[in-house]
């Protein structure tokens, strides 16, 4: 039964590592057109399937602490192996999704096929922000029901929200322009980043028990 709860963060963790290979996964898809036709380039097939993983991974994230507490099974290894899980999910594949999109942006403009990586490395800065503030919450005893910081599952479903905008929203709203926008992305790389390592104090919606008093 102790167990139990390390079970539903391995799925958190299964399901993380799943979004990334679907954010990974490329395909042929025409990017622009210019004066001598079409031009050709690898884009993301899967990135909504991704992130709707990363949202499901969430929900799981969840899920295992508040088995845990019913159950009275938490343990320094759960804790643990949570914080590992939350960095694949809401760390990595988020920042990923950073990466691709930052492909796409670049794609449209004149040249952009032979961007450096150079341009696209930043999206891995939200992917070590979300390490750091996972490690600092780890050691922080009065993070337990409060939180310094912006949590990283949080940062992680704010940019995992993004391919999901793209792909429901009706093309008569350009909101496009301001998603795939380089700008834009490094913008949201530097202040959720900053947000996650900050000491800022936000309200948890964990609880000591089951007492309407807590």
């Amino acid at each position: 039964m102790k167990q139990i709860p390390n079970l539903f963060t391995l799925i958190n963790l299964f399901l993380g590592a799943t979004a990334i290979i679907f954010i990974l996964q490329t395909g042929q898809t025409i990017a622009f057109i210019n004066t001598e036709g079409y031009t050709m380039v690898d884009l993301p097939e899967k990135i909504t399937w991704g992130a709707l993983l990363i949202f499901c991974a969430a929900i799981v994230d969840f899920l295992d602490g508040f088995v845990a507490r019913l159950l009275k099974a938490t343990s320094p290894m759960g804790k643990q192996l949570d914080s590992l899980s939350d960095v694949v999910s809401f760390g990595v594949a988020p920042a990923l999704i950073i990466y691709q999109l930052l492909r796409i942006s670049y794609a449209q403009e004149a040249n952009g096929l032979d961007i450096s990586i150079v341009f696209l490395l930043p999206a891995l800065i939200f992917a070590c922000a979300a390490a750091w503030r996972l490690a600092k919450f780890n050691l922080d005893e009065s993070q337990q029901y409060s939180f310094k910081g912006l949590p990283t599952p949080a940062a992680g479903l704010l940019v995992a929200s993004l391919p999901l905008i793209l792909h429901f929203t009706s093309t008569t709203i350009n909101i496009t322009d301001y998603i795939i926008n380089k700008w834009v992305l490094y913008l949201i790389i530097i202040l959720l980043s900053f947000l996650m390592v900050s000491n800022l104090p936000l309200m948890s919606f964990k609880f000591k028990d089951f007492g309407l008093k807590n």
